[in-house]
C-alpha cells in the first residue's frame, strides 16, 4: 500500500491521471486502486440506501471507513440500515451530525427552518458537518451513477474536487440500475426497506417531501394544463 500524495496538487495530478486510466475499470478495481493509493485516507460516503459501494469498498479495504451524515431527520429505517451495515459488514461507520440538535436550531432559527429557508438548513445540517467529517481524507468514494439524472451523465469513475481539495470516486458511476439490483442480489447486500415502499429517496424526509410533492404537482400541471390541488 503506497502514501498518498501530501499536497493539493498532487492529488490533483492523480485524480485526472486517473480518471482517465480507470474509466473501464471494475468498480472493484477502481476501490482496490483507491485502497493502495490512499491506505487509511480513504473513506466511502452513504445516505444508507443501499451499502453497494461500502461493501465493494470493503472488499477492497477490509474495515474501511464509512462515513454517514445523521441530519436529525433520518426515517428510523435509514438509521436501523446504517445499523445494520454497522454490524454484519467489514466496515467502520462513523456518524456525522450537526453541531446543533434539531431542538436547539429550532430554538436559534425558529421551527420549520427546512421549509422556511432550505438552504440555510442544508448547510447546517448536511454541508457543514460532511465538510468537517471529511477534513481527515484524501480521498472518498460516492454512489454517484450517470444514469441518475442529466446533470450527473458526466460523473467521471475518478474527479477532482476543487473546492474540497480532494480526490472524488465514484466506482460505480457506468452502473446502471439493473447493475445495481444484480450486485446487492448476488452478495446478499443489505438495501434500506424504504426502497421496497416505493420511496425515491432514503435521506432527509422532510426535504425529500417537499421536492418530490413539487416534482408531482410541476408534473401534472405540465400534463394536463390545469394547476394541481391537494
Amino acid at each position: 500500500m503506497t502514501t498518498a500524495p501530501h499536497t493539493a496538487e498532487d492529488l490533483r495530478r492523480l485524480a485526472e491521471q486517473a480518471g482517465r486510466d480507470l474509466e473501464e475499470a471494475s468498480a472493484l478495481d477502481v476501490l482496490r486502486w483507491a485502497a493502495d493509493t490512499f491506505g487509511r485516507r480513504f473513506c466511502v460516503t452513504s445516505s444508507m440506501e443501499d451499502a453497494v459501494v461500502a461493501h465493494l469498498a470493503s472488499r477492497a479495504l477490509p474495515g474501511v471507513d464509512v462515513v454517514f451524515l445523521d441530519t436529525g431527520y433520518h426515517f428510523p429505517e435509514t438509521i436501523g440500515t446504517r445499523d445494520a451495515v454497522a454490524a454484519v459488514m467489514d466496515v467502520n461507520v462513523i456518524t456525522l451530525t450537526p453541531k446543533q440538535t434539531v431542538a436547539e436550531q429550532d430554538a436559534q432559527y425558529g421551527a420549520r427552518l427546512h421549509e422556511r429557508d432550505p438552504d440555510r438548513c442544508c448547510a447546517l445540517r448536511k454541508v457543514a458537518p460532511l465538510e468537517e467529517g471529511l477534513r481527515g481524507y484524501d480521498a472518498w468514494a460516492t454512489g454517484l451513477r450517470r444514469d441518475e439524472s442529466p446533470t450527473r451523465a458526466g460523473t467521471p469513475v475518478v474527479g477532482w474536487d476543487a473546492k474540497r481539495q480532494k480526490v472524488k470516486i465514484a466506482p460505480i458511476a457506468r452502473w446502471s440500475q439493473e447493475d445495481v439490483e444484480t450486485y446487492v442480489a448476488q452478495h446478499g447486500v443489505l438495501t434500506n426497506p424504504l426502497l421496497m415502499d416505493g420511496f425515491a429517496s432514503v435521506g432527509t424526509p422532510r426535504f425529500d417531501y417537499v421536492m418530490e410533492t413539487l416534482r408531482a404537482l410541476q408534473w401534472i400541471e405540465g400534463s394536463s394544463g390545469v394547476p394541481a390541488r391537494v
